[in-house]
């Protein structure tokens, strides 16, 4: 292995971060690629402490960065410089530092989610996404990418008591070509619609925190879908993958559907970033056996 004196301090971003993979994952990479750098969490509760850990990556104390739920559109606003891959979905999670001290701004999610439901399921052509925050773009151009061509999306703040213009980042979905529809709590229509929408679906996706560690327990998403109503070859994908089988994921199973969590998705996206920020390739292989490792060491897998 290089010197410690090479080292350099990867980071990820994010609220809240303590059940994250990502260290044991890039850990795992430098490994392999017999490097001295390291990764550490940085819990980020409020949008100061973001501005801070962006300011260390500027100065060079920080030399790249990871960026997960909340942070993912304040991350794109801080960065000094946009990828072509961030100027499609408006969102970024992944930061890195140019020679000259610039933020670049990219995201490695849409090809490593792409990879995952082409893997998955092959023909998607109808997809659901629940969920509107910062990965939901990304599922979004993911889905398009495997050959979607009709992509719904629904969210808790999709309320019928508000105009849909006035749904929380509605105009950004909207020119992604997404039809939005109500959150089906809002009245019988909403749900009637959610109903109609997923008969026809080859793919459901939940990119929200519900069911993580540390969040949410996921009961009460799990029971808004009507798992009923979805073609028995829909496949359920949840972007969560600590635990390893959230409730969405569970229904979706005791109805005899598909299911798989965001693992894959997450050693994709981390390869990528590290291709980015140190122009080796890691072994994808070698980082999921290191992240499934860990979550049976945790009793999670």
């Amino acid at each position: 292995m290089k010197a410690a004196s090479d080292s350099r301090r990867f980071v990820l971003i994010g609220h809240p971060v303590a059940h994250s993979l990502s260290p044991v994952i890039h850990h795992a990479a430098y490994r392999e690629l017999d490097l001295p750098h390291r990764y550490e969490l940085v819990d980020c509760p409020d949008e100061a402490s973001v501005v801070k850990v962006v300011d260390a990556l500027r100065s060079g104390e920080i030399a790249g960065a990871n960026v997960t739920i909340p942070w993912k559109r304040l991350a794109l606003s801080l960065a000094d410089m946009v990828a072509p891959s961030v100027q499609r979905v408006g969102v970024a999670n992944v930061l890195a530092r140019g020679a000259d001290g610039a933020i670049v701004a990219h995201n490695t999610d849409v090809p490593a989610l792409a990879e995952e439901f082409q893997r998955l399921s092959g023909s998607v052509r109808r997809v659901l996404v629940i969920g509107n925050g910062g990965s939901a773009p990304a599922v979004v151009a993911a889905a398009q990418d495997a050959g979607a061509d009709r992509v719904a999306l629904t969210a808790r703040k999709f309320v019928t008591t508000l105009p849909e213009a006035e749904w929380p980042h509605a105009a950004e979905f909207i020119a992604q070509g997404v039809s939005l529809l109500a959150w089906p709590e809002s009245d019988a229509r909403a749900k009637s619609r959610l109903r109609e929408a997923v008969a026809r679906i080859d793919l459901i996706v939940n990119c929200t925190s519900a069911g993580m560690s540390g969040a949410d327990d996921g009961q009460k998403l799990a029971e808004i879908v009507p798992w009923e109503h979805l073609p028995q070859s829909a496949l359920a994908y949840d972007l969560i993958y600590n635990p390893a089988a959230t409730p969405f994921l569970q229904r979706a199973k005791s109805c005899g559907l598909g299911a798989e969590n965001g693992l894959g998705m997450l050693v994709a996206q981390a390869a990528l970033a590290i291709e980015l920020w140190l122009s080796v390739s890691p072994t994808r292989a070698v980082l999921l056996a290191a992240a499934k490792a860990e979550l049976a060491a945790r009793g999670l897998q």
